[in-house]
């Protein structure tokens, strides 16, 4: 391979290789079949495909000797001498937030340090691998909950920034929850509100709908129980350039709410199905309805409620509706649905839904 025929590496700090990946992917030029490359003491090397038109970068360069990596996991547990029935019983899936590579280990896993280490490789830009092991209560009577890890390879240190939509969401995978599943959600709430709408999130988290929302122009007020979120709560309207939009209160959404009347209310906690606890949010053990007369509360007459709830297939959409609609009866208003959609899989016969309802 000449030097003219070598394919092209975007330059940049390290301490913005995170950032820059997320905004040369949204541009569609990043190639994901290289590895990053240590460029020198200060930067990195990212492999892209064309020069960049929107991407900030101290300068594009050709690679003579570009490092491929094999993006199939099978073939990388093969290389380290996994059997195909090995194999077969390795995960299918797993989540990347930021830097931190999040999995499900099965219990019949024949080793789970070359799992891991298969992972890291897969994943160029990652440097740790965690094992999610669900999730504990933390606080008084299970208030908040957090992710259950367990460290397998790389780094120990796991606070990183994962970006979206060139929105940046800071946290530690071990002690807050995050799902990338919900990425589609999350854009969509920003694409929703107009600016200088008023919002309540109720269940802020991280920021997971609040970020986008405020970067879109609205006035959010954001509640968040879990002390650790909350922190990154804060950071990240900083981080994003919206904390003069961001109003965040460490307290229980219901006692907030009625001192409240707002344009939009956000309920991203999707609570449990069947009575089993199975929220994801990491901050609640109640179900999702049980705040619905809240939320009705500080909901304006003619405002839109966006009702997160996870609900057994059977009972789609019986369930979530007739809960939404007998909430609003109880509060002598009415409804119109806007919406409704299936945000994911949330486990074996359990959607997280969301219904769109404007409420008189």
């Amino acid at each position: 391979m000449t030097e003219d025929e070598a394919p092209l590496a975007a330059v940049v700090e390290k301490g913005r290789s995170e950032a820059a990946i997320a905004s040369l992917r949204a541009e569609g030029v990043y190639d994901d079949d290289r590895r990053v490359r240590e460029y020198d003491a200060e930067t990195v090397a990212l492999p892209i495909t064309d020069p960049p038109a929107e991407t900030a970068v101290r300068e594009v360069i050709r690679q003579v000797d570009p490092e491929y990596r094999r993006r199939d996991l099978d073939d990388l547990l093969a290389e380290r001498g996994w059997s195909d029935a090995e194999i077969a019983a390795a995960p299918g899936s797993w989540a990347v937030i930021g830097s931190v590579v999040l999995v499900c280990v099965p219990e019949d896993c024949p080793d789970e340090a070359a799992l891991a280490d298969a992972l890291l490789d897969l994943h160029g830009e990652a440097e740790t691998v965690l094992a999610d092991e669900g999730i504990e209560n933390d606080g008084e009577a299970g208030t908040y909950r957090e992710p259950r890890t367990r460290h397998l390879a790389g780094a120990r240190d796991t606070e990183t920034v994962h970006v979206e939509h060139g929105i940046r969401y800071g946290l530690d995978p071990a002690r807050v929850m995050f799902s990338p599943g919900n990425q589609a959600e999350r854009a969509r709430a920003g694409d929703l509100v107009d600016a200088d709408e008023h919002v309540f999130d109720m269940f802020a988290g991280v920021g997971y709908f609040t970020l986008p929302m405020a970067r879109a122009g609205a006035r959010v007020t954001a509640t968040e129980l879990n002390p650790t979120a909350f922190r990154y709560l804060l950071e990240n309207a900083v981080r994003n350039d919206v904390a003069d939009r961001v109003d965040a209160y460490t307290t229980d959404c219901r006692d907030l709410a009625g001192d409240l009347s707002v344009d939009r209310v956000v309920m991203g906690y999707y609570g449990r199905a069947d009575g089993v606890d199975e929220s994801g949010d990491g901050t609640r053990t109640e179900e999702a309805h049980e705040f619905l007369p809240a939320a009705l509360a500080a909901l304006r007459p003619g405002g839109v409620l966006h009702y997160h709830e996870a609900t057994p297939e059977a009972l789609l959409w019986e369930r979530p509706l007739e809960r939404l609609e007998s909430a609003v009866e109880a509060a002598g208003r009415s409804l119109d649905v806007l919406d409704r959609r299936r945000v994911k899989s949330h486990s074996a016969g359990v959607a997280h839904v969301v219904v769109d309802a404007r409420v008189d």
